[in-house]
């Protein structure tokens, strides 16, 4: 991980984190439906979870996929939207490296929702029977920031529009 520089002066990449449930992978979804093609989805749960079907672990493989991956397709001009819980303990060193290497300019965010409106969204969600209350307590950290204070907090009373269109305007990839 780290020492190539990657990416253009042209590319952005954006870091969504937050605890389960609090919205990441709609935000994510909604910036690739405003944005359009050019804009590359790096999930956690996707990696870690569909393709290497790994535990969120200390040093888990998933970390170096992720990292892998955003610099692959930052290095072929998309812009990059990495999103994931990525709990600051285990993801810190990785994102900060991806984000000291990127050329372009790098916009983090942490959605910051309460435990009991991650419990009510989680039981709107299709998974919502694999895993229940206790797991997603056990998960839960509250404000789980990077050490370099560099995360915008999104707050809860922040709607997905809302949220979409600071993240793009912030990005300077909003349409006008």
């Amino acid at each position: 991980m780290g020492a190539m520089m990657v990416g253009s002066v042209t590319t952005r990449l954006i870091l969504l984190r937050g605890n389960s449930a609090s919205g990441k992978s709609a935000v994510a979804a909604g910036l690739r439906d405003r944005y359009g093609r050019g804009l590359a989805l790096v999930g956690q749960d996707n990696l870690r979870r569909e393709v290497l079907r790994e535990r969120d672990v200390p040093g888990g493989a998933n970390i170096g996929l992720i990292d892998t991956v955003a610099r692959y397709a930052l290095d072929h001009g998309y812009h990059v939207v990495v999103e994931g819980i990525l709990h600051a303990a285990r993801y810190a060193p990785m994102l900060d490296a991806l984000r000291h290497d990127h050329r372009g300019r790098t916009h983090a965010y942490y959605l910051d929702v309460p435990f009991a409106e991650t419990v009510r969204r989680h039981a709107t969600k299709p998974q919502a029977a694999e895993f229940g209350e206790a797991e997603l307590r056990r998960w839960y950290r509250p404000l789980d920031l990077l050490p370099d204070a560099t995360e915008t907090v999104i707050p809860p009373t922040s709607t997905l529009d809302e949220t979409v269109a600071r993240v793009l305007r912030d990005a300077g990839l909003a349409a006008g």
